[in-house]
């Protein structure tokens, strides 16, 4: 684990996250693109993280290096005093064919989706010290209650050693000027990409239940006043995967739901989806899987939301100039931001 430390005094808090993809083909190649300084992608990234300027800002796709220098890097670019990242479950071999295509070692061999270990991983900035007091990322699938597992013809030895979180699963402590504030920080896995057993779908599904069980107590202690946010790649009614498990997550009486929004996702409405296009988070292509909300800042039912939104500008707003002509600059996901205060 990897931690650094200013203080931010302020009544209400600012948590957004960010799914841009700041990772690379390779080991590396992240720390050297941000240290050249010219990568357009990293330089729209960091505009839009200037322009919504979160106290606390979690990346769930950020190449994760031993020693931290790209995260170190990217904090000093970006502005943030205090920044924390651990290795995450991507890239990490497992030793098995999980994709049953005959072959060792692929990306979809390791315990999460990566091509090198830390393909993608996550990590947590802010203007205010911060911990990480807990990792959940190592809990075997197996082990999480009521857990839903795949059918593999190695089944017995994968559960043995498989961990349910494609990327991680995280309870980051931020120590607020009002007190501590959990921040609940995860990246899971995309429900597709996968055969007829549904191993990705069944993932996707159990790694936001984890959550679920956290705040009901069935897996330790509970966190207080927390904040769940990350990527959890499911749409409550559109896309792929189970909806009904983001819908029942959605209308947890201990969660808040601030409904983000955008004028940029609204005008970007695929006319086949039904759900709220101003609440998409991500700029797909409309074909398939289309504009989708997957990525997620729900605080718990105790703080009070101020204001909440996702930075996706309409065309005729001079900010879209920061998604790039294409709105692709900086990825295809959106930042989501909400103000919340005690």
């Amino acid at each position: 684990m990897i931690v650094c430390a200013s203080l931010a005094s302020a009544d209400s808090l600012r948590i957004a996250s960010f799914a841009t993809p700041l990772s690379r083909d390779g080991p590396g190649l992240l720390l050297r693109d941000i240290l050249r300084g010219d990568d357009p992608q990293i330089t729209a990234a960091i505009a839009i993280i200037d322009d919504v300027s979160p106290d606390v800002l979690l990346l769930t796709d950020f190449d994760y290096d031993l020693d931290g220098l790209a995260l170190a890097a990217f904090a000093n670019v970006s502005g943030y005093e205090y920044y924390v990242t651990a290795r995450p479950n991507t890239g990490l071999m497992t030793g098995y064919d999980l994709d049953q295509n005959g072959r060792l070692r692929d990306a979809r061999d390791a315990m999460g989706y990566g091509r090198f270990a830390g393909d993608g991983g996550m990590a947590v900035l802010a203007h205010m010290p911060i911990d990480l007091t807990r990792d959940l990322s190592t809990l075997l699938w197996k082990d999480l209650p009521g857990a839903a597992l795949p059918t593999h013809p190695d089944a017995d030895a994968i559960y043995d050693m498989q961990r349910l979180s494609h990327g991680a699963h995280w309870v980051v402590t931020v120590d607020t000027p009002e007190g501590d504030l959990s921040l609940l920080a995860f990246s899971a896995s995309p429900p597709v990409f996968d055969g007829p057993e549904d191993r990705n779908g069944l993932r996707n599904r159990d790694e936001l239940r984890m959550w679920s069980l956290l705040i009901d107590g069935a897996l330790g202690d509970i966190p207080q006043d927390f904040v769940i946010a990350g990527n959890a790649n499911l749409d409550p009614v559109d896309g792929d995967g189970y909806a009904d498990a983001m819908r029942a997550f959605l209308g947890d009486p201990k969660i808040q739901d601030p409904l983000p929004s955008s004028e940029g996702a609204a005008h970007a409405a695929d006319s086949d989806h039904n759900g709220d296009p101003s609440l998409d988070t991500a700029d797909w292509p409309d074909t398939r899987p289309g504009n989708l909300r997957v990525s997620y800042v729900l605080p718990a039912a105790s703080w009070q939301v101020l204001d909440a939104g996702v930075f996706w500008p309409a065309p005729d707003d001079p900010k879209a100039a920061l998604l790039g002509k294409d709105g692709l600059l900086a990825g295809a996901h959106r930042l989501v931001w909400v103000d919340i205060m005690r």
